[in-house]
């Protein structure tokens, strides 16, 4: 089915309104301002009400994806709904014409994210994939200072996620923290993700975001609490030029920090807090120079990019890598459990939480010196698990 004629305002469907998709209503209720977008749908198992609506008024409300789309004359659709589900409601909104925003991590297979992309190019729609973090300005400029020689030969990127996470955080839906839920994957889990940004990004600044980019990908998955999916791990990619990228994760920190990635260099580094668009640049002969830059929303993106012809930020193409990870996540053998020596419990704002004993230490330095936690000594970790997209 061609795409049809486009109005503006885009009128918007959002599948999944509860919990992101929250902040999904406020970013929509932005862009109505600029008068890009209107919100014409929501669909929800069970409808907001007029509380969680917040002023929306009465968009129509339905449990039936498909018939919403074709009730409300969407013509793009949210799609911020579990894991598992993401394939099935891409293609039932491509099918019908509409374009798509789909929530990271945008496939709980490879498999399944080739038969979303292969259906969106085939329907003739354009598909952004939620990595908010790609439509960071500060990628741009630190992919030109490495291709400019700023410092030096890039000798591999690393990348550090130290976060809290509650033992509720794990039960506040029957997916959470699983790896299949009645057969079907779902690979939820610390690297894809509640800190998939640190992989999408570190591969983004790694000039590596193409599935072909990939050659290969080493694992270590562990967990702290009692989950099905990984809590605690770390993945080294080689990338097809030889680079290493290290990413390393936890939810079980002993104090929470902001994610980053940095880019080693023979002359320097240059490190990318991706949540803040902050950068600092360290390099020889020169005084650190930090930097904080803007940000292109990607709905708003999505939405110039059908209106005005703006370059598309995150296509599917663009987030090939990051899934040959969730591949080799989900392919791996399941995580370790770490012995209960090796973690306590702490009280936690809704419930009591997992911290693992010198964890924060080791997911810095296998940002700093590209290795995996077996190979840094973690008393905890177990050995590397390799594998190949």
């Amino acid at each position: 089915m061609s795409p049809l004629p486009l109005p503006v305002p885009l009128p918007v469907v959002l599948a999944g309104a509860r919990g992101h998709g929250r902040w999904h209503l406020h970013n929509i209720r932005r862009l109505e301002a600029l008068g890009l977008v209107r919100l014409a749908g929501i669909c929800e198992l069970k409808p907001l009400d007029a509380e969680e609506l917040d002023g929306f008024g009465t968009p129509e409300q339905s449990a039936d994806f498909g018939g919403l789309l074709d009730s409300t004359g969407a013509r793009v659709a949210i799609v911020c709904t579990p894991i598992q589900t993401h394939t099935d409601l891409a293609l039932a909104a491509a099918s019908r014409g509409v374009h798509l925003l789909l929530e990271k991590p945008p496939a709980p297979s490879y498999a399944e994210f080739e038969r979303m992309a292969h259906g969106v190019r085939a329907a003739g729609t354009r598909c952004q994939i939620g990595f908010q973090s790609l439509g960071s300005h500060a990628l741009p400029a630190i992919r030109s200072l490495i291709d400019g020689g700023a410092i030096g030969e890039l000798l591999g990127v690393g990348a550090a996620g130290a976060w809290v996470r509650d033992t509720a955080y794990f039960t506040r839906a029957p997916w959470s923290g699983r790896r299949r839920l009645g057969g079907t994957d779902v690979v939820d889990g610390a690297l894809t993700n509640p800190l998939a940004h640190a992989v999408a990004t570190a591969l983004a600044v790694a000039g590596s975001p193409r599935a072909e980019d990939v050659a290969g990908i080493e694992s270590e998955l562990l967990r702290a609490n009692d989950i099905e999916s990984d809590d605690t791990s770390c993945v080294r990619i080689t990338t097809a030029r030889g680079i290493p990228v290290t990413v390393a994760a936890t939810l079980c920190a002993e104090e929470p920090g902001e994610p980053y990635v940095v880019a080693h260099g023979e002359l320097g580094r240059i490190t990318f807090w991706y949540k803040e668009d902050r950068v600092l640049v360290q390099r020889a002969g020169r005084g650190p120079e930090e930097s904080v830059y803007g940000r292109t929303d990607l709905l708003e993106n999505l939405a110039r990019h059908l209106t005005q012809d703006a370059p598309l930020l995150v296509p599917p193409e663009l987030t090939g890598a990051f899934m040959r990870v969730v591949e080799a996540i989900r392919l791996a053998p399941d995580p370790l459990a770490l012995p209960a020596s090796a973690w306590r419990t702490a009280p936690g704002e809704r419930a009591p939480r997992r911290i693992v004993t010198g964890v924060d230490r080791v997911v810095a330095a296998s940002a700093e010196t590209l290795t995996l936690f077996s190979e840094l000594g973690a008393p905890w970790a177990r050995s590397t698990e390799a594998s190949t997209p």
